[in-house]
């Protein structure tokens, strides 16, 4: 079975790989840029048939997608201060519908990458129902490049055999070290703490929530991947049915239970020093994400997640941090 993964030598995208190959997928086609530096340590040890550059691949794969039997699109420009839109368009929704309409001309099941950033404020909730998808404002342009997408695919009538998209909520976990300030507060606290002791939060500049108590819902790594796995592996089930699916925990926890769980899981006394959230990107601030995940359980995926306060000494022995 050939597996094609874009975006695989990013943080969710390499993960991906290694859970496919420990679960005994090796022929896989791994589509990214590649010349990252910081990236190239998350493919180490990886076993896959073949590396195809981003900005061929489109070409690569109609011409040669009679030998793959699987897409996931996981490949983004997913920096949320990225405010030019023709590039979030480029590399986002134009690229996508390019891969969704070749999946859909050679019958190819899709997996491909949403998010919570599409939800906005979360006026109006966090349920997948597609019929809540006209309502939804999302903050940033690139919130925005998935929200049209989602929008896309929901309106086609000529789809892949199988397809799901997933709204990805607050993912932290190894091999995310390249993202630079898109990293999770998770990293960033432990870099933080290591060099100064403390770690920095933004303030709440909203009266109804105190400094820290802004809340997220943050999904582990290996959660994750366990569940980009269980749509893999039981898409064929007739269970599971074409459409868009939240991941996260469905449990909201605050900044400051964040920064307590790494400081406790480093052996850290808890040093928290609050500044003020950057101005380009304060009125564009989620201040609560859950994910409603009544629809993604319903196809046979369970939990229990884990916790801020199980999964922070999890990573650090993961990422040898």
């Amino acid at each position: 079975m050939s597996v094609v993964v874009t975006g695989a030598s990013g943080f969710i995208g390499s993960n991906l790989v290694h859970g496919l190959n420990t679960a005994g997928y090796t022929d896989l086609i791994l589509v990214d840029e590649f010349e990252t530096p910081a990236k190239q340590i998350n493919l180490q040890g990886a076993v896959f048939t073949r590396k195809v550059h981003r900005d061929v691949f489109p070409d690569w794969f109609r011409e040669a997608g009679a030998e793959v039997s699987f897409v996931f699109h996981l490949g983004a420009r997913t920096d949320t201060a990225e405010f030019n839109f023709r590039v979030l368009d480029s590399l986002n929704l134009s690229y996508s519908k390019t891969i969704w309409e070749i999946c859909t001309a050679r019958g190819i099941p899709l997996i491909y990458a949403s998010s919570a950033a599409t939800y906005g404020k979360g006026e109006h909730g966090f349920s997948d129902e597609h019929a809540l998808l006209p309502r939804l404002q999302p903050l940033n342009p690139y919130g925005l490049s998935k929200h049209l997408f989602d929008l896309y695919t929901t309106e086609q009538q000529n789809c892949p055999p199988f397809w799901c998209g997933v709204k990805f909520f607050n993912v932290y976990g190894p091999r995310e070290q390249h993202k630079g300030r898109m990293a999770s507060v998770v990293y960033h606290a432990i870099r933080q703490i290591r060099e100064t002791g403390q770690v920095k939060l933004f303030k709440s500049h909203r009266p109804e929530y105190q400094d820290g108590e802004q809340l997220r819902d943050f999904i582990y790594i290996d959660d994750v991947i366990r569940a980009l796995m269980h749509l893999f592996t039981h898409y064929r089930s007739g269970h599971i049915a074409n459409g868009i699916y939240n991941l996260g925990t469905g449990r909201a926890q605050s900044f400051r239970q964040l920064a307590t769980a790494v400081f406790q899981a480093m052996g850290k006394p808890v040093n928290i020093v609050f500044i003020p959230t950057p101005d380009d990107i304060r009125d564009k601030y989620q201040y609560f994400t859950e994910a409603d995940m009544r629809k993604l359980h319903a196809t046979g995926f369970e939990g229990p997640y884990l916790t801020l306060q199980e999964a922070a000494p999890l990573y650090l022995a993961q990422a040898g941090l």
